[in-house]
């Protein structure tokens, strides 16, 4: 998971308002600063961090709902449906991960490549140890239904890919970052 950045000019004798936008213009800079992820479904810990940066700016906006702007109502709203949908990106990423480790797959992209950066895995190591236990290995019958499970969840996350994406240009195509800029300029 990605730090939050920390947050440089804060007054505390400034009124909440001042600070809340401070703060909130932080967490927006913090969300964009992963956009360049955007256009790479396979970019899994990025996209996370997007979601985690969404959920941050959310967060920022409820906190302080009292002391900003009105029109940041809808804009709380844009934020959730993001941080839904790359929630359900990656809880079908950590679905897939832990079908192939089932499957035996050498190329589930998240122990061994996470292991190598020092990451926390998608899946945690002693659920591993468990799915790789040889005494566990599924039958042929149970291989075909993880086989088929696997090939659903792979399309259902394309699907959900495509759509957060979608949703995301729609965004960008109404300059959502202006637009959220302009209502804590107010």
């Amino acid at each position: 998971m990605a730090k939050a950045r920390p947050i440089k000019g804060l007054n505390p004798h400034a009124p909440t308002g001042q600070n809340a936008r401070i703060i909130a213009k932080v967490r927006l800079e913090e969300l964009y600063s992963w956009k360049k992820y955007i256009d790479n479904p396979y970019r899994v810990r990025e996209l996370h961090n997007l979601r985690i940066a969404a959920k941050r700016l959310r967060y920022t906006f409820e906190v302080f709902e009292e002391v900003l702007p009105e029109a940041s109502r809808p804009i709380v709203k844009e934020l959730e449906q993001i941080q839904e949908e790359l929630g359900a990106i990656h809880d079908s990423d950590v679905m897939i991960a832990m079908l192939r480790l089932c499957l035996g797959s050498q190329d589930s992209g998240t122990i061994s490549d996470t292991a190598k950066r020092k990451e926390k895995p998608l899946v945690q190591p002693e659920l591993v140890n468990d799915l790789l236990e040889p005494s566990v290995a599924p039958t042929a019958e149970e291989r075909y239904g993880l086989e088929s499970l696997l090939r659903r969840q792979e399309q259902l996350r394309e699907e959900q890919y495509n759509a957060f994406r979608q949703h995301w240009y729609q965004l960008q195509v109404r300059d959502f970052r202006r637009e959220i800029l302009n209502i804590l300029n107010t």
